[in-house]
């Protein structure tokens, strides 16, 4: 195959291979410069996210590449723009710290890349072969930035336990897909969709084997029961990290557990939507639950986390266009909720350190008026508090439930709410009712600042927006469900 007919074939992955090439230009200079570019090497990083956006965009309409191993739709250009977004923020989070920290290394941004083209590979798989590829890209990177901080313990713990379980989980999906395979005689997602559509019932195996595939996936969205590395990870990960960890990855695999299902697998709702709907129902119970104990900011965040992903595999469950289109509207408000967030856990320093317990920030209404108005925003906007983004989100996902059927579900989801708006009111009774013993560091950092005010912006704001945001979450539903 020459040149002229290898060009076209690969020109929907564009986006991809222009970061993937950027991503190895990038570790050449760090490795030449060694870690005094660090801030210059980041801010290229970003500047890589930036152009990898606008390709994404630019590249418009459905097509596949590498003989059918990649798809690039609405869909998957959905989720690639605000994987891009939370991947940027992030890095943008983590530049002042590193400094202040003195925990720079070149590879930091590089491997944020890394882990970046991985779940855009996730999101546009076409075959469980790529599926596999690209979650094994993004997971790799992850465990080494999950312990970047090799001389403190926690760092380095949050790493290992990462790694062990990731191990496991990855396993598992594997062997589904293995089973899969087995029982099917392809991985195509296509192939997969003509042998299910046949009309014959699904084999015991076939089933067996999509129950160990929606394992694996449910631990890459930490949804319960496979969410017990969360807090740990969480709490023990440098907080850049950590925000990465809450918004980017969680993204791509939201997308991906939508492809995987409704792509070719659609025909067998049946056989896992009552799987989706026990692993939604525990999510958001444990979600509200354990998150009352929680003293930690970072592990109350870990376990709020939890409850949203029980919130968006609602939207699953329902496996309509409505319910994909709740979720990728739910995702759009929850990357600006979780990302504005941990701008105000970076922010919380007292004497110079940073500190993470709730009892942290009492007082901050009047030590720091706007970003404990900003922290207020984003607390109410995850409890679901109309006008703010969070509800919107919500009503799209339990709408969609109800349409297809699942009262229940979505009835624990609305106590669910309920119960987790509790802590999240706790958090804006402490900023506002409690007396400070002794009140944080002065200003915040301006890039700290520019993500704070603008993600409280967007949350607020979000409102204004809605009809084409919903129009493009519609958008890449319908290119989904007519995959």
């Amino acid at each position: 195959m020459d040149a002229a007919t290898t060009l076209p074939i690969m020109a929907p992955a564009s986006a991809e291979i222009f970061l993937a090439i950027a991503g190895l230009a990038l570790l050449m200079v760090g490795v030449f410069r060694g870690e005094g570019g660090l801030k210059t090497l980041s801010w290229a990083t970003i500047a890589a996210l930036a152009v990898t956006a606008v390709l994404v965009v630019v590249k418009g309409g459905e097509a596949l590449a590498f003989q059918g191993l990649f798809v690039t739709d609405a869909f998957a250009q959905y989720a690639k723009i605000l994987i891009l977004l939370g991947a940027g923020f992030s890095i943008v989070l983590s530049l002042g710290y590193l400094e202040r920290e003195q925990a720079g290394r070149f590879e930091y941004p590089v491997l944020i890349l890394f882990a970046t083209l991985g779940m855009m590979l996730m999101v546009s798989a076409k075959d469980l072969i790529m599926l596999y590829m690209g979650l094994e890209l993004q997971s790799l990177a992850l465990y080494v930035v999950a312990s970047i901080r090799r001389d403190t313990l926690k760092s380095t713990e949050a790493g290992l336990k990462y790694f062990v379980l990731g191990a496991l989980s990855s396993g598992m999906l594997l062997y589904g897909c293995s089973m899969i395979y087995g029982f099917t005689g392809t991985t195509s997602f296509d192939g997969l969709a003509d042998v299910l559509g046949a009309g014959q019932a699904p084999s015991t195996g076939l089933v067996v084997g999509l129950v160990f595939l929606v394992c694996g996936l449910a631990f890459k969205v930490s949804a319960v029961p496979f969410h017990m590395w969360t807090p740990d990870v969480y709490e023990g990960a440098p907080t850049p990290v950590t925000a990465l960890f809450a918004v980017a990855p969680k993204v791509a695999a939201i997308a991906l557990f939508l492809r995987v299902m409704i792509d070719p697998f659609g025909d067998l709702l049946a056989s896992w939507q009552q799987v989706v709907v026990f692993v939604s129902l525990a999510s958001m119970v444990v979600g509200a639950l354990a998150a009352i104990m929680q003293s930690n900011i970072k592990r109350l965040m870990a376990y709020s986390s939890i409850g949203h992903m029980g919130y968006a595999l609602v939207g699953l469950a329902a496996g309509t266009e409505a319910g994909v289109t709740g979720v990728m509207i739910y995702m759009a408000t929850y990357i600006f909720m979780n990302i504005g967030t941990f701008a105000v856990i970076l922010g919380m320093r007292r004497d110079g350190r940073l500190v993470e317990n709730l009892s942290d920030l009492a007082g901050l209404s009047r030590t720091h008026p706007m970003m404990a108005l900003a922290l207020l925003i984003f607390m109410f906007s995850m409890a679901g508090i109309p006008p703010l983004a969070g509800f919107f989100g919500k009503w799209y996902v339990f709408m969609a439930a109800l349409d297809a059927g699942l009262y229940g579900l979505a009835v624990v989801g609305v106590l669910a709410s309920v119960i987790g708006a509790f802590y999240y009111l706790r958090i804006v009774k402490i900023m506002y009712f409690d007396e400070a013993q002794q009140p944080l560091d002065g200003a915040v950092a301006g890039d700290l600042r520019l993500i704070l005010y603008g993600s409280a912006a967007v949350t607020v704001l979000f409102f204004l927006a809605l009809s084409p945001i919903y129009d493009t979450a519609a958008a890449a539903a319908a290119s989904l469900i007519g995959a």
